[in-house]
């Protein structure tokens, strides 16, 4: 019961907080919610006697509402608890004060701080003794209001004011920092876990650095996707039925670069690459130098003497049986000289400079003349035959596919044979691919709107004069009417296009041929690229690259559809892998190249505009073009891929012939070729020094370039069952895991040190059938050679020593380790990109590569140090010499650079 209102007759004064606190009294357990105006007369009594009981019952208790318990400090002298009497020396009161402005908290408060809160411990004195020493005090993570009576006897609210400004000067106990001052029990577990939280941030970045959770990361996923499992997944995955759905598609309907079948095939290639899964799939357009018929601009004609025509080529094939497009293409030679030009018809054999100095040296004039020359032979690059006619003065040229090349004379023609029919006709370009390659009027850089173009005059990649082809069929009229002009032909120039019984020359005095050949020239026509990748997990700015072009000059079934189809395939396939999680450690991107059949410009153009990324990023190119013909496989390269090959190819096995690919391959002692200059590959290897693979399964022949390269014809002839559109697809996803996926790049440094001696003995052998074995000395390039064999040796060393420690500490690659295994197979991607001269070859400074580029006068023929070939050729053997010394230099810098930076 609470004590009578008249016992008590004035307010007790509220004591300081000094007096508080020393005195040990209940004083500082009074809460706000139970006293809140002291001078209330009605409540007073019944306020203290709450205040008073409450705080005794609080005293007695061995709890209290938010877990509190009375701290107890024990001393080495003394082990009785914490004492409150006024006998306690100064520094006693001091922490006893401390503890006690931390401990006023209101009990009822749920939300209080993790600072506010109370463990047990036991301290000695001697760390008390720096009680004058104290933190700065930071502002509060909350602040309470609490009362204190003025000198009127009214009450005054201490804290913060509405505005949030301080209504006092002075702090109070209840409005002190929660912030722990030093010495407190709050700032050892503050410091403690502190401590603590640095030692776990420690360990996890050490975790991180050691390269654990991404080493983890990949080994997880190694251990889901082993590189058996995902090997046997690919070879497994690749359907022929899916790639027959694919050459269908694909030839249905013409599509000449830049045309509207060309650009709807574009799309498609497009919405195909995001179905099949791939990332950042895009549409990259450049304007080109591209030229087309005019309606009725054609003509090949015999004019008779009243100047009309006797006789008119048809020039294109007959109908073709179950060709979908309702139509042909023209038959026409991209990039070749508008014109009208007649003159007396000359033939020439094969085209080639030695054909045309042999009739000057027979006295047959040709200044003016229309020449008649064959496809293939001494010069298979026909815009050489072409150039090589207008340099001997002739006016105009015609190429014919004769049948003793490719035709009846050699076996069953198409539609039901491989070989050209007497209406066939091949289709082709005429640009300088050798001299300028990718787009004529932009050399050295990628056509884009806000770069400088050339005019047509002022490029060296195109022709002077116009010209034509023609089949055996047309041809035939064109040679019975050469027979009494000139001379007989040389032996070895005869062909045998049925009818003909006797070859002659021609001459000044010949039947007249008027050649027409009228031509829309669209200097800034639109073609389209398009891209797509699968993004790696470890270096995933190193690419490998894959590509196939896409346009045509008619369907073309072969070329290059029986490449899309296989490249579609394996990205299905590889979308597969990256829904079921996989992903590999390097990036691979697959392109679809446009105009490639004009000069390989598509891809021209995406190297150019991108050369220095790809000079630093691009690891490997594959390529896919006439890719199968037939059964027979054949790979031509730079030497880094040959082991790889190999072991690809002893997984792939013929189930025709019931033997694996590899012994197949060494049963024709097959080997890896050298690169020409005829495909996507070119600007790869020759401009940036990517290293370059192309792949193909050859047959005797096929309808190239011809109307006959149709959908039919593979089915039927090419590759019935598509069995080895099938096994290229399964070559191509082995290799692109291998090249992708492997810790280690599985480059052969030491086969391409091997191939250096062989190519430079080659160089020799030319160079004395040119007269110059005393002239120009090639020892410098041995002696380079000599020391890319010992740095070889030497780098491939570091390999041995990864496995061994990656066995040792069962399979954990530590970050360092793993950081100079990714630099290892940057210096091997690079070596290559080390062999480039970046002046590039004198009066063709595109090709920078110093041993591979095709050869100034045989573009599609594999070269080696073609630099160097130009200047013996051309007798300056002086300037030869000095190239050879610059050549061995590039050569010796790009060993040292394989062995810079410690990996070996």
């Amino acid at each position: 019961m609470a004590p009578d209102k008249s016992q008590y007759t004035e307010v007790p004064p509220i004591p300081t907080y000094d007096e508080a606190i020393a005195g040990g009294s209940s004083w500082h357990h009074l809460e706000d919610d139970r006293a809140r105006s002291p001078i209330d007369d009605a409540n007073r009594e019944t306020r203290e006697a709450q205040s008073l009981l409450n705080n005794s019952n609080q005293a007695n208790s061995s709890s209290r509402p938010g877990g509190y318990r009375p701290p107890t400090v024990e001393s080495e002298d003394d082990d009785d608890g914490w004492s409150s009497s006024d006998s306690d020396t100064d520094e006693a009161e001091h922490v006893r004060r401390e503890m006690q402005e931390l401990e006023i908290e209101d009990p009822n408060d749920r939300s209080q701080s993790s600072w506010g809160k109370r463990i047990g411990f036991s301290l000695n004195k001697w760390q008390w003794r720096w009680k004058k020493w104290r933190l700065p005090q930071m502002p509060s993570f909350r602040r309470r209001t609490t009362t204190s009576e003025d000198d009127s006897g009214g009450t005054t609210a201490t804290g913060n004011d509405e505005s949030g400004n301080n209504n006092s000067s002075e702090d109070s106990p209840g409005r002190r920092s929660a912030f722990p001052a030093l010495g407190s029990t709050a700032l050892f577990l503050l410091v403690g876990r502190l401590l603590a939280l640095f030692l776990v941030l420690g360990f996890m970045y050490l975790l991180f650095v050691s390269d654990m959770f991404s080493g983890m990361a990949r080994r997880m996923n190694s251990t889901a996707f082993s590189p058996e499992s995902v090997r046997v997944f690919v070879q497994s995955s690749i359907s022929p039925k899916q790639i027959r759905e694919n050459l269908a598609h694909f030839t249905k309907y013409a599509h000449i670069a830049g045309t509207e079948g060309d650009y709807f095939l574009a799309e498609d290639t497009e919405r195909t690459f995001r179905g099949y899964g791939l990332e950042d799939v895009m549409m990259d357009e450049y304007k080109v130098y591209l030229n087309y018929p005019k309606p009725d601009g054609r003509a090949v004609e015999l004019i008779g003497k009243d100047g009309k025509a006797t006789w008119s080529a048809k020039l294109e094939e007959d109908r073709i049986p179950g060709e979908d497009s309702g139509r042909l293409t023209a038959a026409f030679h991209g990039h070749s000289k508008s014109g009208d030009v007649r003159g007396p018809l000359v033939y020439a054999n094969y085209g080639s400079r030695e054909d045309f100095q042999k009739l000057k040296d027979m006295g047959i004039g040709t200044r003016g003349a229309i020449a008649l020359v064959k496809y293939y032979g001494s010069q298979g690059d026909r815009a050489l035959k072409v150039k090589a006619a207008e340099m001997a003065g002739f006016a105009g040229c015609l190429i014919y596919s004769d049948p003793a090349d490719d035709g009846l004379a050699r076996g069953e023609t198409a539609p039901k044979g491989r070989y050209m029919p007497a209406d066939g006709v091949q289709r082709g370009s005429v640009s300088l691919m050798s001299w300028v390659v990718g787009d004529v009027l932009t050399p050295g850089w990628g056509s884009k709107d806000n770069l400088p173009h050339l005019q047509v005059n002022q490029t060296k990649g195109l022709v002077k004069i116009p010209s034509l082809p023609l089949s055996s069929r047309d041809a035939h009229a064109l040679l019975m009417a050469l027979q009494g002009h000139g001379q007989k032909v040389p032996d070895g120039w005869a062909g045998e296009v049925p009818g003909v019984k006797e070859w002659w020359t021609g001459d000044q005095s010949s039947p007249i041929v008027r050649l027409k050949n009228e031509q829309d020239e669209n200097l800034r026509q639109p073609i389209w690229n398009v891209y797509g990748r699968i993004n790696g997990i470890e270096q995933q700015e190193k690419k490998i690259i894959i590509g196939n072009h896409r346009d045509s000059w008619t369907l073309g079934a072969t070329d290059p559809h029986s490449g899309t189809a296989v490249m579609l395939e394996v990205i299905r396939v590889f979308g597969e892998l990256l829904r079921k999680g996989w992903r590999p450690l390097r990036t691979i991107e697959f392109m679809s190249w446009d105009a490639e059949e004009y000069n390989l410009i598509g891809s021209t153009e995406y190297v150019e505009q991108n050369d220095e990324l790809l000079k630093k990023n691009a690891l490997a190119y594959i390529n896919l073009d006439t890719a199968v013909t037939g059964d027979s496989f054949h790979a031509a390269g730079s030497p880094v891929f040959r082991q790889l090959l190999l072991q690809v190819l002893n997984r792939v096995g013929d189930p025709i012939k019931n033997t694996t690919l590899r012994d197949l391959f060494d049963r024709r002692h097959g080997k890896l070729e050298g690169l020409g200059a005829g495909s996507d590959y070119v600007a790869f290897q020759d401009i940036v020094g990517t290293s370059s693979l192309d792949l193909h399964f050859d047959g005797d022949a096929y309808p190239y370039h011809s109307s006959y390269d149709t959908f039919e014809w593979m089915e039927n002839v090419g590759d019935p069952g598509f069995i080895y559109h099938t096994l290229l697809g399964q070559i191509v996803g082995l290799l692109i895991l291998e090249l992708a996926d492997r810790p280690i790049l599985p480059f052969d440094i030491s086969g391409f040190a091997d191939a250096l001696p062989r190519w430079i003995d080659d160089l020799s052998k030319w160079a004395k059938d040119e007269g110059a074995a005393d002239k120009v000395s090639f020892a410098p390039l041995k002696e380079a050679a000599g020391e890319v064999a010992m740095a070889a040796r030497r780098f491939h060393r570091w390999e041995n020593k990864w496995e061994n420690s990656i066995v040792a500490s069962s399979g954990w690659e530590p970050v360092a380790l793993g950081n100079t295994r990714a630099d290892y197979n940057s210096r091997m991607g690079m070596f290559e990109t080390d062999l480039l001269d970046d002046a590039g070859i004198r009066n063709r400074t595109q090709f920078k590569h110093v041993i591979f580029g095709p050869q100034l006068w045989s573009g599609y023929d594999e070269a080696y140090f073609p630099s160097i070939r130009d200047l013996i050729a051309a007798g300056e053997f002086d300037e030869a010499k000095k190239t050879v010394h610059k050549v061995a230099g590039i050569i010796k810098q790009a060993a040292f650079k394989l062995l810079d930076g410690g990996a070996a």
